[in-house]
C-alpha cells in the first residue's frame, strides 16, 4: 500500500531503539522507551499560506530527524508501524 501525506504531513518510521545499555545491560522491551528519531518514509507537497502558494518543506524522503516525545499519530501499514506527524512536530534533521 502506499501513502502520499497531505499538506505539511510527513510519514515517519521509527528507528530501532538500543537494546543493550553502554554497560552491557540488557533492557527489556517492557522498559523501552519509543526512540524519538526516524527516517522520513513520505512528505506532503507542503502548507498553503493566505495568498494560495506552497510553501515548500525543509525536509525530503531519507533524512533522518529527531520529533517530539508526543508528536504524531501511530498507524500500521501493512504490519509496519509508523507515524504521521505535521512538519511542526520535527525538532530537527540528523546529519
Amino acid at each position: 500500500m502506499k501513502i502520499r501525506p497531505l499538506h505539511d504531513r510527513i510519514l515517519v518510521q521509527r528507528l530501532a531503539s538500543e537494546e543493550m545499555t553502554a554497560g552491557g545491560i540488557i533492557i527489556p522491551d517492557s522498559a523501552k522507551e519509543k526512540p524519538a528519531e526516524g527516517e522520513i518514509i513520505a512528505v506532503g507537497a507542503g502548507k498553503l499560506n493566505d495568498n494560495g502558494e506552497r510553501i515548500t518543506m525543509d525536509v525530503k524522503v531519507g533524512d533522518k530527524v529527531l520529533f517530539s516525545k508526543y508528536g504524531g499519530t501511530d498507524i500500521k501499514i501493512d504490519g509496519d508501524d509508523f507515524l504521521i506527524m505535521r512538519e511542526d512536530d520535527i525538532l530537527g534533521i540528523v546529519e
